[in-house]
């Protein structure tokens, strides 16, 4: 699990390709490796990679042929710059929302403007889990737990303040650059739980109308 707190920017040191699949190698810039350890997840534009290597400046996981088709991790080059978070301890803060770093699908940014201080970013999700996105709720983009402003259809936008924008790779995007989207968990359990085959036995005044007037559901 991870917070959507961005820990640190790395950048991709290698790329390679093994029979279908991938190894990348990761500079992991002002990253802490101190305690990392072998096995460790470790986000990767809010992609959870496995550290199969590493030292104090870098390390190596595996990308599945499944990953790189599921997200925009198949998009990296040699030089990209690539938002990092370790795995989320039991005493750590809570600075985000809980985020499992796996991704539900690839969003696309449709516009970005300027807002006093700050920047709005309008992005549009896949239509399979834009119903997942609700205003003043939370999503995970690239890596960064933010809150969602406004959604229209499948059209939501997130306010970026200065301090987000220099110390992630969002500073890079650009009209039609494609995004990594996690929704929120709860979202999706509480689908699960008020359609699944054991939804006749929730109580009868949890209903999709309730919780979406109180901001769980959009």
């Amino acid at each position: 699990m991870f917070t959507g707190i961005i820990q640190a920017q790395g950048q991709i040191r290698r790329i390679e390709t093994r029979q279908g699949d991938w190894r990348l190698s990761v500079d992991v810039g002002d990253l802490d490796m101190s305690d990392v350890q072998l096995g460790d997840s470790i986000a990767t534009n809010g992609v959870c990679l496995t550290a199969i290597e590493f030292d104090q400046t870098s390390f190596v996981a595996d990308v599945s042929a499944e990953t790189l088709k599921v997200t925009t991790l198949g998009h990296l080059k040699t030089g990209s710059k690539v938002n990092l978070e370790k795995a989320l301890r039991l005493q750590d803060r809570l600075g985000g929302h809980l985020v499992s770093g796996h991704v539900d699908g690839v969003g696309t940014v449709k516009s970005i403007e300027a807002d006093a201080r700050s920047w709005r970013y309008k992005i549009e999700s896949p239509h399979e889990i834009a119903r997942y996105i609700a205003q003043k709720g939370s999503v995970c983009i690239n890596g960064i737990s933010l809150t969602v402003n406004g959604v229209e259809d499948c059209v939501f936008d997130v306010n970026i303040v200065p301090h987000t924008r220099s110390e992630t790779n969002i500073i890079e995007w650009q009209v039609g650059t494609q995004v990594n989207l996690e929704v929120d968990l709860l979202a999706r359990y509480l689908e699960r739980l008020l359609t699944g085959p054991q939804a006749e036995s929730v109580n009868s005044s949890l209903t999709a109308e309730f919780l979406a007037q109180h901001g769980f559901m959009s």
